[in-house]
């Protein structure tokens, strides 16, 4: 009984955040010739600029890119984790960050790029926004 409750509560839920989505995906497309590179560690550098400057856009051309080049994947990942465990964005960036390299490991290859070229908007999107704590953090733990 309360798993069809639960059910019944997530769909109205989800069926009213509908009005927030967009018939049309996000504009990055047209970013696209902007990014040139084929080097891994220079595509790298720039998304890390682009998350940096919150250009969501960039940075998802950018991933795009890396994504049409097979580049390797952990890199890109380790980068993106580094914001992700930082910054706390309207998405919770972690737990975000979890959902999408659990879909990665799913998904049929054509399709696996879209969750690192999500990820990445998300991650531009947060930046500037310290996770509580994490200045507390990285004292105790001596990292600053």
């Amino acid at each position: 009984r309360n798993r069809i409750s639960s059910l019944i509560v997530g769909a109205f839920h989800t069926a009213g955040q509908l009005r927030w989505a967009a018939p049309e995906p996000y504009p990055y497309i047209d970013r696209l010739e902007e990014v040139k590179s084929d080097d891994a560690d220079a595509l790298r550098k720039q998304l890390d600029e682009a998350i940096r400057a919150n250009d969501q856009a960039r940075a998802c051309a950018i991933v795009h890119r890396y994504g049409d080049l097979s580049l390797p994947v952990r890199p890109l990942l380790d980068l993106l984790l580094k914001y992700a465990v930082s910054e706390d964005g309207a998405l919770h960036a972690e737990k975000f960050y979890q959902t999408v390299t659990e879909e990665y490991a799913t998904t049929r290859a054509a399709f696996r790029s879209r969750q690192f070229i999500a990820l990445a908007r998300v991650t531009a999107s947060e930046h500037g926004f310290p996770a509580p704590g994490i200045q507390q953090a990285s004292e105790l733990l001596k990292l600053s």
